[in-house]
């Protein structure tokens, strides 16, 4: 394709009308989110909704569509499936494209399911501050920008053939269907990240049901796409089209955001990041307040995009001492493990504590996590305060 085929396909793209709008419930005016966010299982961060992690305690291993996160840059868009299409285009088809997917024929492809963790590369982000006394920017996530879901739709690799992508295709790029992000008064456009062919033609799919319902408004419907084990950003919502390109692309979601910069890193900072880190932490609120004298049950969630879990050991005591917690769900891949411990305290006062997972190949929290200015891939061991009494 060339660039002044390339730019008018762009603009007509964006000039695109978002397909046909229904009502919107009344929740989405203050924030931009169409689903009901009651305070006992969400705090509200702009146009964002962190599930409050220890709300995860009476869940199962999925998380509860109505209980998911959410992370918009502007507000939901409230699309139409029968209106919906996919287009694929770029110089890295055979005869560049445009090809065109209904929805209708995305669900006639053969269907399949991915049970995989999202979550926003920010995550744990305040702990930089609050834990590391690091001065980060974005939004103060604490564990919650997280939920697992089982996820069913085509295979983006089976789309991309259809469409005729061409062997020597390196990138792909994803873009979304909501308004066009502006920061300081610059437009940086719809939403959209490159996505390496190699990723692309391996485990994506375009989803369109989560936990065997419809995919819902805040999580993307139509269709979204979901790319496990990596950053949350790289699972574009609402998705309206997809360039495939013979040459490296690039968007300010790969450039200005979601890369590594600071002091440990390079001067134009790190590579665009990938993979997500792994975790662990307790389902109870900061400064829980517990009682002496008796055997509770501590619960937490741990897990690793690096690979399945493999243990999980706590301390109740600031780091002093380890013990293994007990695994409720048999270790997967793409996914997290809900985990146990008794505890008996016996004198009240503070307390600190500690879970620190270790995965499959050996890879185990820090104490400290290396610090960036804009405070990604948060994954040292959390300080978890509690008050004996």
């Amino acid at each position: 394709m060339t660039a002044p085929a390339r730019r008018t396909l762009l603009k007509a793209l964006a000039a695109a009308p978002a397909l046909s709008a229904l009502a919107v419930p009344q929740a989405a005016a203050a924030t931009g989110i169409v689903k009901p966010l009651p305070p006992e299982y969400f705090t509200l961060r702009g146009t964002n909704a962190e599930a409050r992690y220890e709300s995860f305690a009476d869940t199962g291993p999925l998380t509860p569509n109505a209980r998911f996160f959410v992370r918009n840059h502007t507000s939901t868009p409230v699309l139409d499936a029968t209106g919906w299409r996919l287009t694929v285009w770029g110089d890295g088809l055979h005869g560049g494209g445009p090809v065109h997917f209904t929805h209708g024929q995305l669900r006639d492809l053969p269907a399949v399911t991915r049970t995989a963790l999202i979550e926003c590369a920010g995550n744990g982000r305040s702990l930089y501050a609050t834990q590391q006394g690091e001065t980060v920017t974005g939004t103060p996530w604490t564990l919650g920008a997280v939920g697992a879901a089982r996820w069913r739709g085509a295979r983006l690799s089976d789309v991309l053939r259809l469409a005729g992508i061409a062997g020597d295709a390196v990138d792909v790029m994803p873009r979304g269907l909501d308004d066009e992000y502006v920061t300081g008064g610059v437009s940086l456009g719809r939403v959209r990240r490159p996505l390496p062919v190699a990723k692309a033609l391996d485990d994506v799919i375009l989803a369109y049901e989560m936990n065997g319902e419809p995919l819902p408004y805040d999580h993307g419907h139509p269709v979204r796409l979901v790319v496990p084990s990596w950053v949350g950003i790289a699972s574009i919502k609402w998705l309206g089209d997809i360039e495939v390109s013979r040459a490296p692309l690039a968007s300010p979601w790969n450039t200005e955001y979601y890369r590594m910069f600071g002091e440990a890193y390079p001067p134009g900072g790190s590579a665009p990041l990938t993979r997500q880190t792994l975790k662990s932490a307790y389902e109870l609120p900061f400064g829980a307040t517990l009682e002496t004298g008796r055997t509770h049950r501590l619960t937490g969630r741990a897990w690793s995009a690096l690979a399945p879990v493999r243990e999980v050991d706590v301390s109740v005591d600031g780091g002093a001492h380890w013990r293994p917690a007990r695994l409720l769900d048999a270790p997967r891949r793409n996914g997290w493990v809900r985990w146990t411990a008794p505890w008996h305290p016996h004198r009240p006062g503070p307390a600190t504590l500690l879970a620190r997972v270790t995965d499959a190949d050996g890879n185990t929290q820090p104490e400290r996590a290396v610090p960036n200015t804009q405070g990604y891939l948060f994954n040292a061991v959390v300080r978890h305060p509690v008050t004996l009494v």
